[in-house]
């Protein structure tokens, strides 16, 4: 049964993976940097799913993470103009929002529920402070903008924004949310997975067996927060400027509901969850001024309706409608 599932898991990504590189040939430009903005805020929500789901605790701060990510990049395109490569700046993504989640999530795994909820909220908009009143530093809330990069040495000169975007950069997205979800794959069905899920279901139980609890945690706070910048990074070239608002409390609110919207107990809601959120927010804002009613408004409905999310949804409904199932209780 495992390996059934197994390849069946692993064909659907076949397949999943065929269609985004397929989509340029049937998607207009616009559409396509809309699925790039998914993709790229997808990353993020595996890794904030990898606290929820796995380690059993919720952050309503991982903006600041994916603001560090983000950061990187302008940063390093201001003070380092001539090392402005998208490799380099791939690495710096990684390298700050891994030392800053570093930094907080030792602060905040020593505490559980709704104290580490809030700690994680406090860091996060402290972090919007420091990008905010650190005008001369960061822009302030003027942001950076972000030019394009050059790629192993080759520079784009003479390319459009957009060309680039639905061009090139298309496909790096692509192959960057493809390596993200096999490596977030690969760490919660690896012991370190299971060991985090032990952690999640029992504290005591598992500290009884040798599993050191606050440090797993920390451990998983440091991915999460990590796959977070990488997702700043690859946001940060598609959106093309960058302000403090990424890291406050709204941008951290929308993250939860991506994951909730696409159901946390199914490793590929989040996805699901962020490409919907993407095109629900467009069309409210397009519909609206008042578009964070709606969202506000579907969310409730989403918790009254669809507790496990769209994929849970699905799931539940695939279950009952399998041939055979319950045959045998009349």
């Amino acid at each position: 049964m495992t390996n059934y599932l197994f390849s069946s898991r692993a064909l659907g990504y076949l397949l999943a993976l065929i269609v985004l590189l397929l989509l340029p040939q049937v998607l207009s430009p616009y559409h396509l940097t809309l699925v790039e903005t998914g993709l790229s805020l997808a990353i993020m929500a595996l890794g904030l799913n990898l606290l929820l789901r796995y380690a059993g605790v919720l952050s309503f701060g991982h903006g600041a993470y994916f603001a560090a990510g983000a950061y990187a990049v302008g940063l390093l395109n201001m003070y380092f103009p001539d090392n402005f490569s998208f490799e380099l700046a791939m690495l710096a993504s990684l390298g700050v929002s891994a030392l800053v989640s570093a930094l907080f999530g030792f602060v905040c795994v020593r505490h559980t529920r709704i104290f580490f909820s809030i700690l994680t909220l406090a860091l996060a908009m402290l972090m919007f402070a420091i990008l905010e009143k650190a005008y001369h530093f960061t822009g302030g809330s003027d942001g950076i903008r972000i030019p394009l990069p050059t790629f192993f040495g080759i520079e784009l000169t003479g390319m459009r924004r957009f060309q680039f975007l639905v061009g090139p950069y298309y496909y790096i997205v692509v192959g960057i949310f493809a390596a993200a979800t096999l490596v977030m794959l690969a760490v919660v069905n690896s012991p370190f997975g299971k060991a985090l899920q032990a952690t999640r279901d029992n504290e005591v139980r598992a500290e009884m067996v040798g599993i050191r609890v606050k440090r797993f945690r920390w451990y998983a706070f440091v991915i999460s927060g990590t796959f977070c910048g990488l997702s700043g990074g690859v946001w940060s070239f598609v959106n093309g400027h960058i302000t403090p608002e990424i890291s406050g409390w709204v941008f951290s609110g929308e993250i939860v509901y991506m994951v909730l919207l696409g159901g946390f107990m199914i490793f590929e809601g989040p996805i699901v969850g962020a490409m919907l959120f993407t095109y629900l927010r467009l069309y409210a804002v397009a519909w609206t001024e008042y578009w964070m009613l709606i969202v506000g408004g579907t969310l409730v409905l989403l918790v009254l309706l669809l507790p496990g999310g769209v994929t849970g949804g699905i799931a539940g409904l695939a279950a009952r409608l399998r041939p055979g199932r319950g045959g045998g209780r009349g």
